[in-house]
């Protein structure tokens, strides 16, 4: 889906390669994607980066959030109520996250950097215009994506449907890679029990490997050599 990003458009579509790989590789929503600005990125040479970025969700519709509300908590998700109440605008503009990236959105965001450079702020992403990237042009690339790399099959499923599955897909490979449910909340910006709740059945379908992680804690590793006797000595070949 990434790949095809690049092909929508002659110039529209490379803008937003790097925009939909932070959306599933960091889980990051859309208005946190829109605000990330270079100082916010460590990006190396070689291996895992990281990006750090302050949590904001102004009203994004339906299409664009976790539960479907046209509305989305300002601020970390799962932080107190009561103390969100009191200091609502000075605590969220400070809330951050710290999200480790490996090196796929390394690469696309260097790669961004050096092709469209950086907006008013530092900012990574932006029109053409230098203006803020609106919900109504994301969504007609995402669009005109899915055309491109579904099948007319999968095109009639909900599949990818909205660019917030990209960070629904985010969340689910780090669960299904074993990241513990702490973690992947504390980078997702969700307390555990809100991605419990929402991801549990997610996690899905592998038995087998559970199965076999299980299996590998109760039995003792095979023997990489030949048999051994009562007194630690190699057997030679027929010896019983």
């Amino acid at each position: 889906m990434l790949i095809c990003v690049s092909y929508v458009g002659r110039r529209q579509g490379p803008r937003f390669v790097a925009f939909f790989g932070c959306m599933f590789w960091a889980m990051m929503r859309p208005a946190e994607v829109t605000s990330l600005t270079k100082d916010g990125c460590h990006l190396p040479d070689a291996g895992w980066g990281r990006l750090i970025f302050s949590e904001s969700s102004p009203a994004a519709g339906r299409d664009f959030t976790d539960d479907g509300r046209v509305h989305e908590d300002r601020g970390l998700k799962g932080r107190d109520r009561q103390a969100r109440a009191q200091n609502r605008s000075a605590r969220a503009r400070r809330a951050t996250r710290n999200v480790p990236i490996p090196p796929e959105l390394v690469r696309l965001l260097r790669e961004h950097i050096a092709i469209f450079g950086t907006g008013r702020g530092g900012r990574l992403f932006r029109s053409e215009n230098g203006n803020p990237i609106q919900p109504s042009t994301y969504w007609r690339v995402w669009q005109k994506t899915r055309g491109l790399a579904l099948t007319p099959g999968q095109l009639a499923t909900p599949l990818l449907r909205r660019p917030y599955d990209l960070r629904h897909s985010g969340v689910t490979w780090r669960l299904n890679s074993g990241v513990p449910a702490t973690e992947v909340a504390a980078w997702a910006g969700h307390s555990v029990e809100v991605l419990m709740r929402v991801y549990a059945r997610c996690v899905a379908g592998l038995e087998d490997v559970w199965t076999a992680r299980m299996e590998a804690s109760l039995r003792p590793p095979s023997e990489p050599q030949g048999q051994h006797d009562k007194d630690g000595n190699e057997k030679e070949e027929g010896q019983k």
